[in-house]
């Protein structure tokens, strides 16, 4: 099979884990150690997160320079994907001396009207206390959530339309390269009719760009590893319950935190509907069992009897 393998942002670097190089590493080994045996079965492609990468990059830059605009998030989300593909692959080679491994950073162009820009929404960098978030939204501009773990910095997060460097990915899968791609969601780019390219500021969601690379490229499977083990019905309440599987008719959207797994039911239906054989969403250290349909949740576009 084809598989696309969506490395969630905190199954990379967990909650209660320090922003350091040490901690991402340590992380990716783990993430290696699950994916090194599928790949001598399938063809596997790997995409990652960078929420916490991307606000601490922001962070820096800001420390070091007080303008906002100096260091754009297209600039920082390349920067991101960068070193976190280069942590991902020197870890897939430990593992796979015989395996040829290629990272490549992977500009998507966005709708520049799509609505997002005018309404962020995705949750990037560290949480703050509330005096600091109204602080920073003062004298930076910036727009913040309240979550239970705190105030977080949110920015545009518009539809990922088109890959730019598919051929060059294509090319790479069908060579029989294990190829690390489209880090962060991608490169958030405007691309304008006569062909010049323009970065924005923005992040893209990394699991849609999971999504239309898993469609563009006809692979089988799409599987989005974070650090919840499932999909759950009633979630955060009592009566939580992982779901095995489900289907398009089986989900409300609206019913899904918004900032966490809603946007991986909404990538999952897409993909499943657009000829996708499954998708499933559980935790990297489960990553067999959920391709065997084991654990996690598996979605589908009919249901399987």
């Amino acid at each position: 099979m084809r598989i696309v393998i969506a490395l969630g942002g905190n199954a990379l670097l967990r909650k209660e884990q320090p922003l350091t190089a040490a901690s991402q590493r340590h992380n990716a080994q783990q993430a290696a150690q699950q994916i090194a045996p599928l790949t001598t079965q399938h063809q596997v492609l790997l995409s990652h997160g960078n929420g916490p990468q991307v606000g601490l990059l922001a962070l820096q830059a800001l420390a070091s320079n007080q303008d906002p605009t100096a260091w754009p998030l297209d600039v920082l989300g390349s920067e991101s994907a960068g070193m976190i593909g280069y942590i991902l692959e020197q870890e897939l080679r430990s593992a796979l001396p015989q395996q040829e491994i290629a990272t490549l950073l992977s500009p998507i162009a966005v709708d520049a009207e799509d609505p997002a820009f005018s309404q962020p929404t995705k949750p990037i960098g560290p949480y703050y206390e509330e005096a600091q978030a109204l602080a920073l939204q003062s004298s930076k501009g910036w727009t913040f959530t309240q979550t239970p773990q705190g105030h977080r910095r949110t920015v545009p997060s518009p539809i990922p339309q088109k890959i730019l460097g598919l051929h060059a990915i294509k090319t790479l899968v069908d060579a029989g390269i294990t190829v690390i791609c489209t880090g962060g969601g991608g490169i958030p780019v405007i691309q304008h009719p006569d062909g010049r390219i323009e970065g924005v500021e923005a992040v893209i969601d990394k699991d849609l760009a999971s999504a239309l690379l898993a469609q563009q490229l006809h692979a089988d499977a799409l599987i989005m590893l974070t650090d919840i083990d499932a999909v759950y019905a009633d979630w955060n309440t009592p009566q939580a319950r992982a779901l095995q599987s489900i289907t398009p008719e089986d989900i409300d959207l609206s019913k899904l935190p918004a900032g966490s797994m809603r946007p991986k039911v909404q990538a999952a239906l897409q993909f499943v509907q657009q000829g996708g054989r499954f998708a499933a969403i559980g935790a990297l250290e489960q990553l067999q069992a959920i391709l065997e349909g084991q654990a996690g949740t598996r979605i589908t576009k009919e249901t399987i009897s």
